[in-house]
């Protein structure tokens, strides 16, 4: 290096500091930044509180009667007759204002509700059903025998006036007696059993009629949740990713026969993960194929601290060696792009993976879900060496690590 530039340097102004773009890896507020998207205001539930509005006493004397000069506006300005005012008038006299002070107050002692409502309609899953009083059981209530439902019919037949119609014996057949016993033990019976199921739900359940918008479950996905047990908003739920995709030819007699073939995982994200392969003539049924036993295949994979996986395993399937390693918290999912979305959809986050030899894709995904599944748990290691096994670092510290 030549003597006048060192000098050059260290008597020359020195210029302004040049800003680097970089991540900002300190927990400090960010100031001057908008956000990506304007903040929409969202419609308050029928339970959400009610905070917004201000919780005033209201008393007898907010509620004035009309004045002389007030009748006399209303007649001038907004032509009111002799009747409408002397209904005003009687309605001020029909009702209490303190009557209207205490039902238009806002409760603030401690099992005031939340939430505005005017308690006139029963709900029959909230509220407690209506039942018969203990005193209408009768225990020694019967049903009529033959013979005394016949005198019910004579005594009809003799007391029916001249020019009855059928409306008459309607009413007979809806206010005869079926009972010997007690009245309010047959109309209104006591019962302990819940509520009966509100009419009109029966077009539910016939196919092609059900709610505006509502779209009908196809024969197939209906199986799907009969093997599994998921309800259709868990089975949406579940992270679907395609793996291999590509068109397979058989040959046979009649010539080559082509098909599309599908291999897909799908995971809740919550250590649940599945792998499933489809073929058919058609792409969109092979790949529905491949979705379903994907979701029929799951299969609960075991994760350290809701992120990585026990230690490291090695799998050889064919030609494929396979290694997954754990990895510390913030590590991230280093690997190749088939094992990090398996480790997307089972929910790890933290994880290392090395494949040698053969790098067949579809070997390489069955060997990565048979290495998962072949974890070595603490818990069955200590119990297959008769020890007791505590986990030091939660104990310690309060599991906060």
């Amino acid at each position: 290096m030549s003597g006048p530039a060192p000098l050059r340097c260290l008597f020359s102004k020195s210029a302004a500091p040049y800003r680097c773009l970089r991540r900002n890896l300190h927990s400090s507020k960010q100031l001057h930044q908008r956000p990506d998207f304007p903040k929409i205001p969202t419609k308050a539930p029928r339970g959400a509180p009610r905070k917004d509005v201000a919780r005033t006493v209201t008393t007898a004397d907010d509620f004035k009667a009309y004045s002389e000069e007030d009748k006399r506006k209303l007649t001038t300005h907004f032509k009111y007759t002799p009747a409408q005012l002397a209904a005003i008038e009687a309605g001020e006299a029909a009702i209490d204002p303190k009557d209207l002070a205490e039902q238009a107050m806002m409760r603030d002692d401690p099992f005031a509700f939340e939430y505005y409502d005017d308690f006139a309609t029963i709900h029959p899953v909230v509220d407690k059903p209506i039942r018969a009083p203990e005193e209408n059981y009768d225990p020694k209530l019967r049903y009529k025998n033959e013979d005394e439902i016949a005198e019910d019919f004579v005594k009809f037949i003799e007391e029916m006036p001249e020019g009855a119609t059928r409306l008459d014996y309607m009413k007979f057949t809806d206010n005869v007696r079926l009972t010997v016993g007690k009245e309010e033990a047959e109309r209104k019976p006591v019962s302990s059993l819940a509520p009966e199921i509100p009419k009109g739900l029966e077009s539910l359940k016939q196919p092609g009629i059900g709610k505006p918008g509502e779209v009908e479950i196809d024969p197939a996905m209906k199986r799907l949740m009969r093997q599994t047990g998921f309800s259709l908003d868990e089975i949406k739920r579940f992270r679907v990713k395609n793996l291999v995709v590509h068109r397979v030819v058989n040959q046979t007699k009649m010539g080559k026969i082509q098909s599309m073939y599908f291999l897909t995982v799908a995971g809740n994200g919550r250590g649940l993960l599945g792998i499933g392969e489809g073929k058919s003539a058609e792409a969109e049924d092979a790949r529905r194929q491949a979705h379903y036993a994907a979701i029929r295949n799951v299969q609960p994979i075991p994760r350290y601290e809701d992120r990585t996986i026990y230690g490291d395993v090695k799998v050889k399937m064919g030609a494929v060696e396979l290694e997954l390693m754990t990895r510390p918290p913030g590590f991230g999912i280093r690997c190749q792009d088939k094992i990090f979305e398996m480790c997307r959809c089972a929910g790890i986050s933290d994880l290392a993976a090395r494949v040698t030899r053969s790098r067949n894709p579809m070997n390489t995904i069955k060997a990565t879900f048979q290495a998962l599944l072949s974890q070595k748990i603490p818990d069955e290691v200590a119990r297959g060496l008769g020890k007791k096994l505590v986990d030091v670092r939660k104990v310690y510290y309060g599991g906060n690590v």
